[in-house]
């Protein structure tokens, strides 16, 4: 019997490299894409001398280019391989006054963390569709529930994926498909995007607020294979969400506007 195939994008490090490890745990092949094709060798050499009965495929890929993502799909289809469970993890953060931040890298950033997950949700989806299951893991946010000022296109990114996934996953279930597709919205997370100086400025968190990417992950994987619409990571996280229908819009920006400015290095 032969193993279900995972695809996950972002897998070099951080959430990515955990949902990895995760699933290679639980027996599933794995489909690696990232841009950085050394870093996705190492980790499929590492992901198959720690687990034998799974196989490993890197697909180098830039998913801020016209066209990646259907370029992707195709390499899949060219080599053969059914995806039985997509994660969209790959994104891009910038933090700083939006007026300041570079045009191009903005652009960057909707259009992976928007349209490039769009797409690769669209082309799966269908093809999963045609074997009559399967699962999509979306990675949103905790801020996709809050305007935040100073990370404003990002929060903005992921309100998309959460609103896109909540909808879709009703579509979904309506159609019988056998394809269920599920919100990741993790908050604070101890990855390289808490400080690296080419998403702009750095936001100060204490350590007592970051969750594991591991537990992130975890939670993740663990919701989307029970076919949940959404998973919001960690108690203080739901109770933030929660919150959030409790104010205005405006009062929230206001909020953290001001916490993200006096945080912000």
């Amino acid at each position: 019997m032969s193993n279900k195939t995972a695809l996950v994008t972002g897998a070099s490090d951080g959430i990515g490299l955990e949902f990895c490890n995760i699933l290679a745990a639980k027996g599933y092949d794995l489909i690696l894409v990232a841009r950085r094709k050394s870093k996705l060798n190492e980790v499929a050499e590492s992901l198959s001398k720690q687990h034998k009965n799974i196989s490993c495929t890197v697909i180098s890929s830039d998913l801020s280019k016209p066209q990646a993502a259907q370029e992707l799909f195709a390499a899949t289809v060219e080599k053969d391989l059914q995806v039985d469970l997509l994660i969209n993890n790959a994104g891009l953060l910038q933090n700083g006054y939006f007026t300041d931040l570079d045009l191009i890298t903005q652009e960057n950033m909707i259009t992976v963390n928007m349209l490039a997950l769009t797409s690769l949700t669209h082309l799966f989806a269908n093809d999963m569709a045609t074997r009559a299951g399967g699962h999509i893991l979306n990675m949103a946010s905790l801020a996709a529930w809050i305007p935040i000022p100073n990370q404003n296109v990002y929060a903005a990114t992921k309100a998309y994926v959460l609103s896109f996934s909540q909808a879709l996953h009703n579509e979904l279930k309506a159609a019988g498909n056998g394809v269920s597709v599920t919100a990741l919205c993790p908050g604070y997370t101890d990855t390289k995007m808490m400080d690296n100086p080419n998403q702009g400025a750095k936001l100060s968190i204490p350590d007592a607020m970051l969750q594991s990417a591991q537990e992130v992950a975890e939670q993740g994987i663990a919701a989307c294979l029970a076919g949940k619409p959404t998973m919001v990571t960690g108690f203080a996280n739901r109770v933030s969400a929660a919150i959030s229908h409790l104010f205005p819009k405006m009062t929230l920006a206001n909020i953290a506007g001001g916490y993200y400015r006096k945080n912000l290095d």
